[in-house]
């Protein structure tokens, strides 16, 4: 099979490795469409993953060959390369379990294989079912979509509450959508790049703003009946974007991490201490939240309708030159790897 394999040094090579096959217990999957992270560029930005790592957790396909035992899938059933039950042990072992953080599969030494192959071998428990309705491409952005949900789920969103999300890049995007069904009735987004913002517009968003505009922050509270919003969502992680989410959240309101900072990110604690705001940090996703992305894609309350075309699409030889050009500042909406 065709894998981008990691060579260090931001180099990804594409070279032909085994075929996988599966023991019992073990399932094959045909990745269709892999969706490069972010935290998969910072991985290659920074050189965080190891040589030889295939990475890649984003990713839909079909189940092409079922190992001994398995009962749960068949050839031919379309899945999302993760979210499945919790593995074997329950309970409070599915934090813990050194394979259920899917955000960081493919960054550890000797993982297996994952998206960016034409074939992923998966335990019977990992993977989840594609709905009818939820076609391939929608399907690829399911681990993202699951990231806001869990963030959402973390949050304190009451039915009703205005919500300000920072950033429109794919996170904020989907942020802004799962808000909105977790019962915030006013969902305003900042997004400098043109783009981006139009996205946010077409996506339903009440209000875009520009963060560098004169009047930002008091349009914020404007629109928000002079309160700032409820609960702030972080999708940015720009070195200004925590403290400003900070400083605009309303009293005893709440800002939750999503984005992932690489670099110091100073705060001024006085103002926001004062009002009582508190910070909640979210991070990767648990199984249910894979299923309840891939219910609000099915009934139409998340739309990646807006954030991919044909230009997002690349093929797997074309990888290398994706992830460089997505190290520098863009604006693109998502990048699809197609296999």
């Amino acid at each position: 099979m065709r894998a981008a394999v990691y060579k260090g040094e931001q180099v990804l090579q594409v070279e032909e490795l085994p075929d996988p096959t599966p023991s019992a217990g073990q399932v094959v999957m045909r990745v269709k469409y892999s969706a490069i992270c972010g935290t998969d560029v910072h991985a290659f930005m920074y050189d965080l993953a190891q040589p030889g790592a295939v990475m890649g957790h984003e990713y839909t396909g079909t189940i092409v060959d079922v190992g001994p035992g398995v009962t749960r899938w068949q050839v031919g059933d379309r899945v999302v390369g993760g979210g499945g039950h919790p593995p074997p042990g329950g309970g409070s072992a599915t934090r813990s379990h050194p394979r259920f953080n899917y955000r960081t599969m493919g960054f550890q030494q000797n993982t297996r294989p994952r998206g960016y192959a034409e074939y992923v071998l998966l335990d019977e428990w990992e993977p989840t079912p594609v709905p009818d309705d939820v076609t391939d491409e929608q399907a690829a952005l399911c681990e993202p979509c699951a990231v806001t949900v869990h963030a959402a789920r973390l949050s304190d969103i009451k039915l009703g509450d205005p919500v300000l999300v920072l950033g429109a890049g794919p996170i904020g995007l989907l942020c802004m959508q799962t808000a909105r069904a977790a019962g915030a009735t006013t969902v305003i987004v900042s997004e400098p790049a043109p783009g981006r913002a139009e996205a946010a517009r077409r996506l339903g968003a009440d209000a875009v703003l520009n963060p560098g505009d004169s009047d930002f922050e008091a349009r914020v509270v404007e629109l928000t009946g002079g309160a700032g919003p409820q609960v702030v969502f972080e999708c940015a992680a720009a070195p200004s974007t925590l403290e400003q989410g900070l400083d605009l959240c309303a009293r005893g309101g709440q800002v939750v991490m999503i984005a992932i900072a690489w670099e110091p990110t100073p705060v001024v604690p006085p103002n926001w201490m004062a009002r009582e705001v508190r910070m909640q940090s979210s991070f990767g996703t648990l199984p249910e939240d894979w299923r309840i992305a891939l219910e609000l894609m099915r009934t139409g309350r998340v739309s990646v309708e807006h954030m991919l075309s044909a230009t997002n699409f690349v093929r797997l030889e074309s990888i290398q030159g994706a992830f460089e050009a997505l190290c520098q500042p863009t604006t693109e909406l998502q990048m699809v790897v197609e296999l």
